[in-house]
Formats: C-alpha cells, sequence, structure tokens
C-alpha cells in the first residue's frame, strides 16, 4: 500500500493540498476547494496497489518549498520531485509540461507537435487536464491557440494570477 504524506499549505490564492510519498516524491497538489477532484485522481491512479494518507507537517520539506515559489523563488518548483501514475501518453505529457519555461506559455497544439503527435492537441488537452500536480507541473503554462485562458482545473482567475506570478501577464 502507498503511503501519502499529506500537508495544506496557505497560499495568496488559498488553502493547497500538497500530498507525496514517502520518498518525498510529489504525488498530488491540489486546492482545498479541489479536493474531491483530487481524491478521484487518487483513486484513478492508485486503487490498484491501494492508498493511505497520513498528515505530515512540511513532508521532506516540500511545503516550504511551494511556500517559496508563491514569495517569488519561481525556479524552486523546477527542482520539486514528482511521481505520478497515470497512462504512458498521461506521464509523457505531464513531462513535456516540465520543459515549459517559467514565464512562458504554449498551446494545446505546440505542445503535441513538441511530442512528435501533430494533431493530437484534444489527447494533449485532456492529459493536460487531468494532471495531479498542479503548479509543479505546469499546466497553467498551457493556453488556448488563439491566447485565451482556457481551462484550469483551479480556475481561469488562478491560472492568470500563476501567470503573472511568473511574469508572463504583465498586465
Amino acid at each position: 500500500m502507498l503511503t501519502l504524506l499529506e500537508d495544506n499549505i496557505s497560499t495568496p490564492l488559498g488553502p493547497l493540498w500538497v500530498l507525496c510519498d514517502e520518498q518525498f516524491r510529489l504525488r498530488a497538489v491540489e486546492w482545498e476547494e479541489h479536493s474531491d477532484r483530487m481524491v478521484e485522481l487518487l483513486n484513478i491512479h492508485y486503487r490498484r496497489e491501494g492508498y493511505q494518507r497520513v498528515a505530515a507537517h512540511n513532508p521532506g520539506g516540500l511545503s516550504q518549498k511551494l511556500q517559496d515559489y508563491f514569495d517569488g523563488d519561481l525556479a524552486v518548483i523546477e527542482t520539486l520531485p514528482t511521481a505520478t501514475a497515470g497512462t504512458p501518453f498521461q506521464r509523457e505529457v505531464w513531462q513535456a509540461l516540465r520543459t515549459i519555461p517559467c514565464g512562458q506559455v504554449m498551446h494545446y497544439g505546440q505542445l503535441a507537435v513538441k511530442l512528435g503527435r501533430a494533431g493530437a492537441a484534444r489527447a494533449v488537452g485532456a492529459a493536460n487536464g487531468s494532471n495531479p500536480v498542479s503548479i509543479v507541473v505546469p499546466c497553467h503554462r498551457v493556453i488556448g491557440s488563439n491566447g485565451t485562458m482556457t481551462g484550469y482545473a483551479g480556475g481561469v482567475q488562478r491560472k492568470e494570477w500563476l501567470l503573472r506570478h511568473e511574469g508572463y501577464l504583465l498586465l
């Protein structure tokens, strides 16, 4: 059985759940009011092996590092380890998301091309939408091909805040 160490931190955008495994690899990062979505994804990803959630304060220093990101140390999220289940295609998309530099964005079609799957923008979008490790796997850096702030599980206002925080939206 997988043990998930969990913490809840305060951010400028509201409370955030931080869940990692015992090797301190992030398994989920989700906004508190979307905890139902987080549990649904955990159940999908780990139902075979099973999991238990155990409260922990700042497991592996991960909570503090996420706080550091919100305090302006933008590069810290690039150093945080993740471990996700999901399909091979989802994991491929999530890994590609981590290559989008802070302060830059990409649209779904560009990400599909980067993965060598031109024409798979919708599949990339679906994988993006099921990302369990918000912020660290920066799904907020993917926008619509016309520059619109398309869906973000945490809400478009949070997506805009994160992009502004990272220097992309300067308005």
